[in-house]
C-alpha cells in the first residue's frame, strides 16, 4: 500500500526542485528531479505524492 504525501515547491535550482512535506513537521527539504515532477510548477505550488507519482494539488 502506497502512503500519499503533501508538499510544496520551496525553490527550483536548474534541473531540480527542493520540496517540503505540509502534512509532517521535517527539518530537511526533499530535493527532487524536475523531470519527475508536472512542468506546470513553480515555488509555491502544492503538490499530492501518491501512487510514486506527482501531481499538483487541486
Amino acid at each position: 500500500m502506497f502512503e500519499t504525501m503533501y508538499y510544496q515547491v520551496e525553490s527550483i535550482d536548474g534541473d531540480y526542485a527542493n520540496l517540503k512535506r505540509t502534512d509532517v513537521e521535517t527539518d530537511e527539504p526533499k530535493l527532487v528531479a524536475r523531470a519527475l515532477l508536472p512542468a506546470e510548477i513553480a515555488e509555491g505550488t502544492k503538490l499530492v505524492y501518491e501512487m510514486m507519482q506527482y501531481k499538483i494539488q487541486q
